[in-house]
């Protein structure tokens, strides 16, 4: 081989000889027939770097596009910036975009302006959208002097960004320009908006519009938008308590710790926390329901958020019985199977919904009934407690996967069944244009839980998360629109004290890990947070499950 060329060699094995110099751009160009979905972005040793890199030496190069975590990542931010690029340029500066919150495989956006945004202008704003990715136009990063960026976001009055920077302590920033357009997005950019050719603009109400893109619940094809109203003013809810308080945005938090008043908004924070469950109790009394079915994904508080509930119950003199689903798992040798063979308990044919059913009637009838433990040894279950016989005012409260599925206790009286989903959505954002993803707190609740109580690899923890979220669409998301109520278990201070526990757990993850590219971002992600001790925590706080010392661990 000539000493002025090398190897390359691609995703499939295939190893090619170029001149040292060619650009990965230029190495997409060969690759990209044997892609199903447009390049994104390049992975060199399990880290993203940019498609106008240089090649010197043997490198094995992984395009990317959106069917992958990094990849999803990167056309989301792809196309969030096309959208305030083309609504600019469509209908001058006096607009404004803030991407408010993820949404049912999208994202929530409001056009801030003095005139109503219309279904018309949405339709405008759209075929300036397609414009710009039918152009293929370029995407720059650009690497800018700290004091460059803060005086620049001054200047446009954008002062939450420009505090950002400051808070930040590289002397240098790296910023994106599209046409004559800068802004910064916590996650790398596509080399080109070519590849952002998938997604749908779908209009709500004056100034409020989602964003729909490809992801793995919707199989990678642009989903059909289904609107959750509920999950919306739970939102909406939440960021008019925190606009009520003036910290709207993480550079207002900020300021609280630096301020050293970061102790009494935290006791502010858990007492909200608590008035959302006094509320919901108040509404389950005054309905009359009897039958607490409580569901949400993987982290998002269901063990604390019921027993507060029960206790909430219980300290207005209403005997509470807990009962987990998990408990009436079908013995294993009936246990339904996968595709692939193995035994699947996630799906809702799983449980012994005959016994299941027969029980909760049973126990508000007044009837003893003698309740199953589930032993996942022996894979059977076992009658070994006394008897339980509730009393005339007793609420039942259960908490599983299916809770909110009416296909899971099909047998009780709507009327005497109160569905509530819990799920952290933080309402606190990053600056307008970066949200803090309820996605994200989760995964970062999980990693710091797992490795407290199973000593989880983090690695694992990341890898195996979109398995989870998989379950989570299929078996939860379903019937959200079909609750009573949706608890916010978010705590908008929790990122600060989460840093504490997650960051170093983030840098234990290898650079030879598939996980080290989201154990990166996450970092990238967490400086902008100023870190918050959690002595300040109490332990009755949700956030305890999963930092540790809850008072709740051993309640029932």
């Amino acid at each position: 081989m000539s000493s002025n060329r090398t190897n390359v060699t691609f995703n499939d094995g295939t190893v090619i000889e170029v001149e040292k110099g060619t650009t990965i751009y230029e190495l997409s160009k060969l690759y990209q027939p044997k892609m199903n979905n447009r390049i994104v972005g390049v992975e060199v040793d399990n880290e993203t770097i940019p498609m106008d890199t240089k090649i010197y030496r043997a490198t094995k190069l992984n395009f990317i596009d959106y069917t992958t975590i990094n990849g999803f990542k990167i056309n989301k931010c792809g196309l969030q910036f096309v959208t305030e690029v083309a609504l600019k340029e469509t209908f001058g500066e006096g607009y404004e975009v803030t991407f408010d919150h993820s949404i049912a495989n999208g994202l929530h956006m409001t056009i801030i302006s003095d005139k109503k945004f219309t279904l018309n202008d949405a339709k405008k704003l759209k075929t300036k959208m397609n414009e710009i990715i039918v152009n293929d136009e370029r995407i720059y990063d650009l690497n800018v002097e700290k004091k460059e960026a803060i005086s620049y976001y001054n200047r446009v009055k954008a002062t939450e960004k420009a505090q950002n920077i400051h808070n930040l302590t590289n002397k240098i920033v790296t910023v994106h320009k599209l046409r004559n357009y800068i802004n910064y997005y916590y996650s790398d950019m596509p080399y080109s908006t070519g590849c952002l050719n998938k997604y749908d603009l779908v209009y709500l109400s004056e100034n409020k519009l989602v964003l729909l893109f490809p992801s793995l619940t919707t199989k990678y094809k642009v989903p059909e938008y289904i609107h959750y109203q509920n999950v919306i003013k739970c939102f909406e809810d939440s960021k008019k308590w925190i606009k009520s308080l003036n910290i709207p945005f993480i550079a207002d938090l900020n300021k609280m710790v630096s301020d050293c008043k970061i102790e009494n908004f935290i006791k502010i924070a858990e007492t909200d926390f608590d008035n959302r469950l006094h509320e919901l109790v108040d509404d389950v009394i005054a309905k009359k329901t009897r039958y607490v079915l409580v569901a949400g994904p993987s982290s998002s508080g269901k063990t604390t958020t019921t027993k507060k509930i029960t206790l909430q119950f219980r300290s207005r003199g209403y005997e509470v019985l807990m009962i987990s689903v998990d408990n009436y798992f079908k013995d294993r040798k009936n246990a339904p199977r996968d595709e692939n063979g193995n035994y699947d308990f996630e799906c809702l044919e799983a449980l012994d919904l005959k016994l299941l059913n027969k029980q909760l009637k049973e126990l508000l009838d007044g009837k003893k009934v003698s309740l199953p433990t589930y032993n996942f040894v022996t894979g059977e279950k076992e009658y070994e407690s006394e008897p339980v016989k509730l009393s005339d005012n007793a609420i039942i409260i259960m908490e599983g996967l299916h809770c909110i599925n009416d296909a899971m206790t099909p047998d009780l009286d709507p009327k005497l069944k109160y569905k509530v989903y819990l799920s952290p959505f933080i309402p606190i954002n990053i600056d307008r244009h970066n949200y803090i993803s309820t996605t994200d707190l989760r995964l970062m609740r999980r990693i710091v839980r797992d490795n407290r109580t199973r000593a989880t690899d983090v690695g694992a923890t990341i890898d195996y998360w979109n398995t989870v979220r998989a379950g989570e669409e299929k078996y939860i998301f379903p019937y959200i629109n079909k609750v009573d109520r949706i608890v916010n278990t978010s705590l908008v201070y929790e990122v600060g004290v989460l840093k504490v526990f997650v960051e170093p757990l983030l840098y234990s993850v290898k650079s030879n890990s598939t996980a080290y590219n989201e154990a990166r971002r996450l970092i990238n992600f967490l400086r902008g947070f100023f870190t918050i001790p959690s002595d300040y925590v109490t332990d009755e706080s949700i956030l305890r499950e999963f930092i540790g010392k809850s008072v709740f661990e051993n309640y029932e």
